[in-house]
């Protein structure tokens, strides 16, 4: 396993290289170089390497683009009632002028009737080519050239026979000629008529500007509710999923898995700082874990020492004893009786390596190696490791195992140490010459297999169940624990994908069962 200031020197370099190659390498595609992603400095890299896209910036170019849609309906608005209003200043106009061509008629009508009113009605005439004049512009944009001068012309015949008939009333003093009278009444008739269809074409033309504007609001609003939905879609769906992933990590962290997040787009925002933060954070657990699992380990040592010590006295008394003997009474043994008693130094010193190899297998300090495991040989070998506490406390253990039990993927060191502590704790809370089973079997979970540790000792409070994987939390009196051992055997166990369970009653002790997903690798 390489030293801290070897790992320390890797991950500068790691460091100047991603500070001097701020890209992916472009032989090799997105998800191979997700390959290449073994640590936070590489995970950082990597996330550092995507171009930036913030959230802010996408917030910021969305509500623009509202902005400027709002804008843009705000300026068609306007430009509708400006229509509108040049529509009503043109209604007006012509009305006006309708008005005083239905004067000129009403004057006309009393001459002939009471010969009154000749004089009135030329001055409407002129009011109406007052009109006509002064807004020739707009006038002509509604009607047209052809008919504005079409109006015009039989406005001027119009007044030509008022004048005629005005003159002939002057010479002769009597009625005037019935000719006259047809003509002004055709030419009046006309005249009515342009102007009633000046007025229609006006009032058509006023009502397709307000029905224009009244669809461009109705337009406007359902696109902006649309685009409004659809930032929201987006924005919200973005970051929702962002959430939703995260949340995921958190929970795989909280379950065990020190996984790194890798990245997952090809653009990084807030959450890029997010997951270098997050990622940065699981190593610091990780370096942590390792030390409360070392720390437990060496306090589990201290505990398994005592035991180891007395049961290496008995071979190495033995071997002392023997080779006494030999060399006293070598010249006087036969050569049977020599090697018998050889024998027996040799048996006696392989019993004592047996017990120390034991002991280093579970001190050696090793990177987590995940492997398929016979789970059956890898809790007979944690028995045979507490076999000397075991004896020393004169106890028994008895271990049941299911036929042909599924395979399970894990790391051995890990299992055995957490197997090794629910063991001592175990003999801890069981009185002299108590017995202490252990089954291993098929789970009630499907794909999964169950290993009980149980012992018939005082058993757990009931207010105690909800706190014993606490870290530090220990029934133990001071001086006799730390409190880390079913912490750090959680936190293990977590990482292999599987659960702790406890069962206690007072008096009558305590049941816990281990939980593991098996594997299908052979």
């Amino acid at each position: 396993m390489p030293t801290l200031a070897e790992r320390w020197r890797d991950i500068m370099e790691e460091k100047r290289q991603a500070d001097n190659n701020p890209s992916p390498s472009p032989d090799l595609s997105d998800d191979e170089y997700l390959e290449e992603v073994h640590d936070a400095a590489s995970a950082k890299k990597a996330f550092l390497a995507r171009p930036p896209l913030s959230l802010r910036l996408q917030f910021i170019l969305y509500f623009l683009l509202a902005f400027l849609f709002s804008v843009g309906i705000a300026v068609m608005i306007i430009m509708d009632i400006y229509e509108v209003e040049k529509k009503i200043t043109g209604l007006e106009i012509v009305n006006d002028y309708v008005i005083e061509i239905d004067q000129a008629r009403r004057f006309e009508k009393n001459f002939f009737l009471y010969k009154t009113n000749l004089s009135d009605a030329l001055e409407s005439v002129d009011n109406a080519k007052v009109i006509l004049v002064g807004n020739q512009e707009d006038l002509k944009k509604i009607i047209g050239d052809k008919k504005y001068k079409e109006t015009i012309d039989n406005i001027n015949s119009y007044e030509e026979l008022l004048e005629s008939l005005r003159s002939a009333d002057t010479q002769s003093g009597q009625r005037p000629d019935k000719t006259i009278e047809n003509r002004l009444r055709k030419q009046g008739q006309k005249m009515i008529f342009l102007a009633q269809d000046l007025m229609k074409k006006e009032r058509s033309a006023m009502d397709r500007a307000i029905a224009r504007s009244r669809n461009t609001q109705i337009y406007s609003l359902i696109f902006l509710l649309i685009i409004m939905i659809a930032t929201a879609y987006f924005l919200g769906g973005r970051m929702l999923r962002n959430i939703r992933r995260f949340e995921s990590y958190a929970l795989r962290i909280a379950e065990g898995d020190f996984e790194l997040i890798t990245p997952k787009r090809r653009y990084r925002d807030e959450f890029t700082n997010l997951a270098i933060a997050i990622n940065h954070m699981v190593q610091e657990l990780e370096k942590h874990e390792s030390m409360l699992v070392q720390s437990h380990k060496m306090r589990a040592i201290g505990t398994l020492t005592a035991g180891v010590a007395h049961e290496l006295n008995n071979p190495l008394n033995n071997i002392t004893l023997t080779s006494h003997m030999l060399l006293e009474d070598f010249q006087d043994l036969d050569d049977e009786e020599r090697k018998q008693m050889i024998d027996e130094v040799t048996e006696e010193a392989e019993r004592a390596k047996k017990i120390v190899s034991n002991l280093l297998d579970f001190t050696r300090e090793s990177e987590t190696k995940l492997e398929p495991l016979d789970l059956v040989q890898l809790v007979k070998g944690t028995i045979d490791l507490a076999a000397n506490q075991t004896r020393i406390a004169g106890m028994k253990i008895e271990f049941h195992a299911t036929d042909n039990l599924h395979r399970i993927q894990g790391d051995s060191q890990q299992l055995r140490q957490v197997f090794l502590n629910l063991i001592l704790n175990a003999i801890a809370a069981s009185s002299k010459g108590a017995k202490i089973q252990i089954m291993a079997s098929p789970a009630d979970d499907p794909d999964h297999v169950a290993v009980k540790v149980i012992d018939h000792g005082v058993g757990i409070p009931r207010h105690y169940l909800s706190s014993i994987f606490d870290p530090f939390f220990t029934t133990k009196d001071r001086g006799k624990g730390t409190g880390l051992g079913l912490s750090v055997s959680q936190g293990i166990i977590a990482k292999h994908g599987g659960r702790i369970r406890v069962d206690s009653r007072m008096g009558h002790g305590s049941t816990f069962t281990v939980i593991l997903p098996v594997t299908t690798i052979l």
